[in-house]
Order: C-alpha cells, then sequence, then structure tokens
C-alpha cells in the first residue's frame, strides 16, 4: 500500500514528536514511525527511569546518615530492590505512555508501527505499507556499544537497557567504563547495597573533564565505597561457574577478581546501520554517524537528521534543540544553527557535576588570557545546612572581554544552579552583570557573584580554601 505524506518522521525520541506535533500545526500530513517504544532513549532506558534510581539511591543513603541530621531510625533501613525498580518502571513507563497519546491525538498525524527502511529517495518502506515524502526527518537514537568478541569470549554482559530491567540485586557489578553512564550506575547500585567496581582504560575517570575534577568526583565515588581502578590493560571476561572472571592488567592473578555481574558502558553507536541509508547516499562518518550542516540537513535533499544519530550532541537537551533548529529553519524563517549552541550537561552522580562552556584544559589550550575563581562547595550555606559539602564552584572569564566562556560545578545543587551562568552566556553579557545581582539566600547560586568576585589570572596558584 502506498501512501503520500507532506513529511516523515522516523522515531520518537526527544526530537521527533515535537517535530510531527509543530508539523500539524501547520497544517502538513505527517507520518510518525516507531519501531519499539515511544519516546526513545530518554523516556525508556535513559534519562527518565536512570534519574528515579539515582533518587531512591540518594534516599537511601541520606537514611544511612539519618544520625547526621539528628534522626533516629529504629533498626536498620533496607533496600527493596524489586520496589525500587517497580517505582522506575512506573514512571518511565506513564512516560512513553503519554508520549503515544500526544502523537495519536495530533491533527494530520498517522502513527506507524514498525521498522523503517529507505528504497530510494522519498521512499520509506514499513513492513507491507510504502511511504511517500519530499521531506523525512531522522531521529532514530543510539544504542550501547557491544564488548569485542576477544574480550567478552563468550561471556553475557548487560548494557544500560538489560540493567534496568533485573529483578534482583547484583551481588558484584563490574562496571567497564568510568564516564557518566557507568558512574552513575555504579554509585546508585552501591547505595542500593551491591558491591561495585569500575574499571576505566585510560588514566582518570569522566577523561574529558580536568584532571583535578576527575580526581574530586573518584574520590566521592569511593568514600561510598565504589571501587575504582584506572588504566586497565589486557582487558578481557571469562566465565568461571556462576561467577565471571574480570581480568584488567597483565600479569599476576592479582590483576583479576570474580564479579556477578558486568555492565558495559563504554559508549554508544548511532541507529544508522539499518536504515537503507545506501539507498539514497546518506553520508555517515567511520563511525555511522549521519553527517549534517548546521541547519542539520544530511548530504541529501529534503533529509534532515536530529538528536543522537547525527553526533552534535548525546543528550536530552540537545535533541530537543535540534527539533527547534529544524522548525524554525523550516517553518518561522528562523536561521537557528547547531553551532550557536553553548556545550551544556550534567553527570547526575550525588551531588551532580554540571559544565558548560570550556575546561581549563580547554581554556589554557585556547592561548586566550583568561581568569578563574573557584570557592569549595563548603563556603556554601545551604550546602551546610543539608550536610552536603562535597564538590567546589569553579568559573572561567576572558580576560578582555569579561564574558564567561565555562563553568564547573561540583556539589549539590550544581545541576541546577549553573543555568543561571549558562543564561548570561547565552545573553553575551560580561560577568559583572551577576557579579551585582542579589540572589535569595540560602541557595546555591547566591555564592555565583561571590566566586565571579574571587577571579585571578587562570595561570597563577590556586589560593588555599
Amino acid at each position: 500500500m502506498d501512501e503520500t505524506f507532506d513529511a516523515i518522521v522516523i522515531g520518537s525520541g526527544q526530537a521527533g514528536p515535537a517535530l510531527a506535533n509543530r508539523l500539524s500545526q501547520a497544517g502538513w500530513r505527517t507520518a510518525m514511525i516507531e519501531r519499539h517504544r515511544f519516546g526513545g532513549t530518554c523516556v525508556n532506558t535513559g534519562c527518565i527511569p536512570t534519574k528515579a534510581l539515582v533518587a531512591s539511591a540518594h534516599v537511601a543513603a541520606i537514611l544511612r546518615r539519618s544520625a547526621d541530621y539528628g534522626i533516629s531510625i529504629r533498626g536498620e533501613a533496607e533496600v527493596d530492590f524489586p520496589a525500587v525498580m517497580a517505582r522506575k518502571s512506573r514512571i518511565s513507563g506513564r512516560s512513553s505512555e503519554n508520549v503515544e497519546k500526544w502523537l495519536r491525538g495530533m491533527a494530520g498525524v498517522t502513527v506507524v508501527l514498525g521498522h523503517a527502511r529507505f528504497e530510494a529517495p522519498g521512499r520509506v518502506r514499513v513492513g507491507d505499507r510504502v511511504l511517500h515524502s519530499e521531506r523525512v526527518f531522522l531521529d532514530v537514537g543510539g544504542r550501547a556499544n557491544e564488548l569485542a568478541p576477544e574480550i567478552a569470549n563468550g561471556v553475557s554482559t548487560l548494557n544500560n537497557s538489560s540493567l534496568l530491567a533485573l529483578s534482583s540485586l547484583p551481588e558484584h557489578l563490574a562496571v567497564v567504563g568510568g564516564s557518566y553512564v557507568g558512574l552513575e550506575f555504579a554509585q546508585m547500585f552501591r547505595r542500593f547495597g551491591a558491591r561495585v567496581t569500575v574499571l576505566q582504560r585510560g588514566a582518570q575517570i569522566v577523561p574529558r573533564e580536568d584532571a583535578d575534577v576527575a580526581a574530586a568526583v573518584q574520590a566521592i565515588l569511593e568514600r561510598e565505597g565504589v571501587e575504582i581502578r584506572t588504566g586497565t590493560e589486557c582487558f578481557a571476561l571469562r566465565q568461571e561457574g556462576q561467577r565471571i572472571a574480570v581480568r584488567w592488567r597483565c600479569g599476576d592473578d592479582h590483576d583479576e577478581f570474580l564479579c556477578t555481574h558486568v555492565l558495559n558502558a563504554t559508549g554508544r553507536r548511532p541507529n544508522t546501520d539499518d536504515l537503507g541509508l545506501e539507498h539514497v547516499g546518506v553520508k555517515c562518518d567511520e563511525r555511522g554517524y549521519i553527517e549534517v550542516d548546521d541547519q542539520l540537513r544530511s548530504s541529501v535533499e529534503g533529509i534532515w537528521a536530529l538528536g543522537d544519530c547525527n553526533g552534535r550532541g548525546a543528550f536530552t537537551h540537545t535533541a530537543y534543540n535540534d527539533f527547534e533548529i529544524v522548525a524554525a529553519n523550516l517553518l518561522d524563517g528562523d536561521a537557528r544553527r547547531v553551532s550557536d549552541r553553548i556545550p551544556a550537561y550534567a553527570l547526575y552522580t550525588d551531588p551532580p557535576l554540571a559544565r558548560i562552556g570550556l575546561s581549563v584544559t580547554e581554556a589554557l589550550r585556547s592561548g586566550r588570557p583568561a581568569l578563574i575563581g573557584e570557592l569549595p562547595m563548603s563556603r556554601v550555606g545551604r550546602a551546610v545546612q543539608k550536610g552536603e559539602e562535597q564538590g567546589f564552584l569553579r568559573v572561567l572569564v576572558d580576560a578582555e572581554t569579561r564574558h564567561l566562556v565555562g563553568a564547573t560545578l561540583l556539589g549539590v545543587e550544581a545541576d541546577e544552579a549553573v543555568h543561571a551562568l549558562l543564561t548570561l552566556m547565552y545573553a553575551r553579557q560580561p560577568v559583572d552583570t551577576v557579579q551585582r545581582a542579589v540572589f535569595i539566600h540560602p541557595t546555591v547560586s547566591e555564592l555565583l557573584p561571590t566566586v565571579l568576585g574571587s577571579l585571578r589570572p587562570l595561570d597563577a596558584p590556586s589560593p588555599r580554601p
């Protein structure tokens, strides 16, 4: 059966449904194709379920520290792991259902279930249906990498999706990969009661961060009992009865340990290898990401790529911004661009790490004169009151223009406080704007003017707190 539409949207992640809604409002007849679960990674196996688990893990950690707050709990607080997972599933399931209901209620939008493949430019097959359109928008997301066969040796490992389907708590979880996904799972499962060992190939965890930031995050995790081993080499798995032997360095037997479960958190790959892109000539890079221009147009006219599959951002907020860019250019006559986006993300360990703009390493590499301001979270009244004094506030400022060029906030509520600085960067105003602002007390944000008042040349020695 052949059908013709004004637009075809493949994938219902963060960008796809929002775009379908705008196209619906514009009167376009649109096909929305989804082959699995509505909502994509964020709703089903990413932000929504994992942050629900982070919240449960936070409660568990606070209960163990209740005496620090003058609260006595009779008996020992216990983690009901199946109940924790059920709560996560309820929250995630509702979100997915809401996305589907939203899509099915859009005027002029036809929801098509199944796997989509290009047969020719403007021609997409889904089972027995053939859909035609001059405009196709790809929001197909990504999936976890797999360990190389010579490393896995036939051992079954978990990824971010299958880990969320566990019904019982692992006794000992080995996490391969010390970046954002791996560390969030490592901390939450340690707080649930599992023994956790993180294995990182490089010299530090969170390798894109400054070395002292990585060290601070590592100290927070190790204080809770997470074992972290960096500089791993000769990594290999081997089944030993009901256990898994993990060799993480060359040498003696002490460089091998036994665990019950292995989480592979070594990165992700785009879902572009089974779309039939070769039939239409869409260019991808060596990793499979669709190459796009500053307005997210692919190498083929009439095909756009949004979200994780374009390699221009691996976050829910960047995927949604991709929708905004495409809609602005297509429907509003507003020439928005990907290059206008300021890098911003958070690592949701507890406390969280929030990052915008440049790191210290990147600022030094740029060669531009810069200023740095730093304060420990122990100077933040809100952090002291909440009993969460770990971390620090750091800002980087262009010495000539006094514009903020980067910030690293590690500490309680850092993921919220950072937005005042992010807004300042988008407004292209000098830091004096925030430094002279009067923020509400007691908050983490109220210390931002203070940290901006502590600026010194970036290459000057750091004062002791």
